[in-house]
């Protein structure tokens, strides 16, 4: 394959063996899926369906996209593909910082691990190579301590970890790869998965002036400079230092999201966190900011770091605050102390926990010892060091933290309360509540990964008003429209992961532009609807993928209390989600058949 961009150089990693075999990337399967989520979607189901997630035949697909380490906006971007132990369905979770950079530059698209090592093991990549190397004195470490260490034997400069901390050691399903301390491919138990192959951490060494050089120079400095001005865009939310991302960053969406009565509060039993200020992207700001660090090509720099200046968690250095996280530990466990949320994550961090599927968990432990399902290791809304405490029984699968880390949804069965557990297909919710969202609610249910918000970003159009550039706010509250909204943006995303670039470049860049960039770096003729049939190609084998193992009619769901039970917040009072309705609109739009992809589908997308 002569496509630019690319390395064409995927390293096949047996771990059983210790032997590793350099293959280049199917022409035709760089066409029809790109790179990335795609191409690791692609690995991951010609690896077949009925593999168990933890078992040494699942593979862990670590893939760049022709993009990554370019001079693309936001292209800092690497997926990690597989089957996962906390849904048993495809997964794929995506982490910023470096690392993906740095991989390409180090002369690999890619990384596809199988099999288990008989011991602890890194793998080192360097110059176009990959080596094993014993991981013994790390295992047991927490990722703060295993990046200082490496930084120490390998050097800082030009160098990322990807690394998991003692939950991914443990198996517990929502396990993250962790990189650069605190960026994270957070969904899913992609941690676990790297864990039951005993590899602890994954070191690259690869310098900007070893990146790809576009197939066009000429035609991509044109189209980066189109790309770049939308993104400059001062009526975009990510125009640097000017939009909100950029000035607060994630956390910003905190008072607008609740000011809608969208913000799921004490485990999704309101929709409307009184003293949410107190955790606030501005107050971070005003109070405990100490940086703005940003990942490779990106002049968002949507990241905050902060310090702890007073209190029991003083000389807290962290990054950072993000909205999903201080959702989760904060308004959904009714808890309002900014330094102890801080502490919270960045204790996920060190552990390698999920921060969303972390902080539905103790939601659903407060909820149940609120219900009396408890016998003795309860935990009371709010109590900022119980939380801390669980944290950790979760991670050492102590006591009652076993049973969480076997998955909240399954430990809310086992505690004989399933409807506590605010999950799809076993993941669950994140920071947006679809009774004041409507199209949130039809994309939790369809995700392909569970209740996930990044598979189909609606409230880009619901709340924020940032669509592939400026764009009208549609009502969060109509319902129609919104089965075909969450289409689009499932091929949108599904379409850019496979680039790959951050999500936040689709706030502000037109798939012309992407398309353009695409073609000038790749010299593969590309326009945006061949870019968006891509997406759609990518999320329907996905989807095969899913009802292979049996995810099939009655699998695209939400949670009763989100149908039933009306919100309480100003703004949406009084609303339920009508998913039904969103449904029927969705699966005409897609040509499903009840949530299964029918054969004629298949074969006119050119995956069968």
């Amino acid at each position: 394959m002569n496509f630019g961009g690319y390395r064409n150089r995927v390293a096949w990693v047996d771990l059983s063996t210790g032997q590793t075999e350099y293959k280049p990337i199917d022409e035709e399967d760089a066409r029809k899926y790109i790179g990335g989520r795609g191409l690791g979607a692609k690995y991951v189901f010609d690896n077949g369906p009925e593999v168990e997630p933890l078992s040494p035949d699942n593979i862990l697909c670590l893939m760049t996209g022709p993009l990554t380490g370019t001079d693309v906006n936001l292209s800092g971007r690497i997926a990690a593909c597989t089957k996962s132990p906390l849904t048993g369905t495809i997964v794929d979770s995506h982490q910023g910082g470096w690392s993906g950079a740095r991989l390409k530059w180090a002369g690999l698209d890619g990384i596809v691990f199988k099999g288990k090592s008989e011991k602890p093991i890194l793998a080192l990549v360097e110059g176009g190579e990959l080596t094993l190397h014993d991981a013994s004195d790390l295992w047991g470490k927490g990722v703060h301590d295993t990046v200082l260490a490496l930084q120490e034997k390998y050097g800082e400069k030009d160098m990322s970890v990807m690394t998991i901390g003692q939950a991914g050691e443990n198996l517990v399903t929502f396990a993250c790869i962790m990189n650069e301390h605190d960026r994270a491919s957070g969904r899913g138990g992609t941690g676990a998965v790297m864990g039951s192959k005993n590899l602890k951490a994954v070191v690259v060494k690869g310098v900007h002036a070893d990146r790809p050089s576009p197939f066009d120079k000429e035609g991509f400095k044109e189209a980066h400079a189109r790309g770049l001005e939308q993104l400059m865009d001062e009526a975009v939310v990510t125009s640097p230092k000017k939009g909100g991302v950029s000035v607060y960053g994630t956390n910003v969406l905190m008072n607008i999201v609740n000011a809608i009565g969208a913000m799921p509060t004490r485990n999704a039993q309101s929709t409307f966190f009184e003293p949410h200020e107190k955790i606030s992207a501005e107050t971070v700001n005003e109070t405990i900011l100490v940086g703005n660090p940003t990942c490779h090509a990106c002049p968002v720099a949507c990241k905050k770091e902060v310090e702890i200046k007073q209190g029991p968690h003083t000389g807290l250095h962290m990054e950072s605050v993000e909205y999903e996280s201080a959702w989760s530990f904060g308004a959904m466990c009714d808890m309002d102390d900014l330094a102890a949320l801080a502490a919270l994550i960045d204790r996920c961090n060190d552990y390698g926990l999920d921060t969303i599927e972390a902080g539905n968990a103790l939601s659903i432990t407060m909820e149940a010892t609120e219900r009396g399902l408890l016998d003795g290791e309860g935990l009371a809304w709010g109590d900022s060091d119980a939380m801390l405490e669980l944290l950790r029984k979760i991670t050492f699968r102590d006591g009652i933290g076993d049973d969480i880390a076997d998955a909240p949804a399954r430990a809310a069965e086992k505690w004989g309360a399933p409807e506590i557990s605010m999950s799809v297909k076993g993941m669950s919710i994140a920071a947006y509540d679809p009774r004041g969202i409507k199209g949130m609610g039809v994309a939790y249910a369809t995700s392909n990964r569970g209740a996930c918000h990044l598979r189909g970003y609606t409230p880009a159009a619901e709340v924020i008003g940032n669509v592939l550039g400026p764009t009208d706010v549609t009502d969060p509250l109509e319902v129609e429209g919104k089965g075909k909204l969450a289409v689009i943006f499932q091929n949108v995303h599904a379409a850019t992961d496979c680039l790959d670039v951050c999500k936040f470049a689709t706030f502000s860049e037109s798939m012309d532009a992407f398309a353009e960039q695409y073609a000038t770096i790749t010299g593969n003729p590309m326009d945006a609807d061949g870019l968006l049939k891509v997406g759609e190609r990518v999320f329907n084998l996905e989807r095969y993928y899913n009802n292979l193992i049996g995810f099939r009619e009655g699998s695209d769901y939400l949670p009763e209390r989100f149908l039933k039970e009306p919100s309480d917040g100003p703004g949406s009072k009084g609303h339920v989600c009508e998913l039904d309705q969103m449904l029927d609109e969705y699966y005409a739009e897609r040509g499903w058949e009840n949530g299964v992809v029918p054969e004629s589908k298949l074969k006119e997308l050119e995956i069968i």
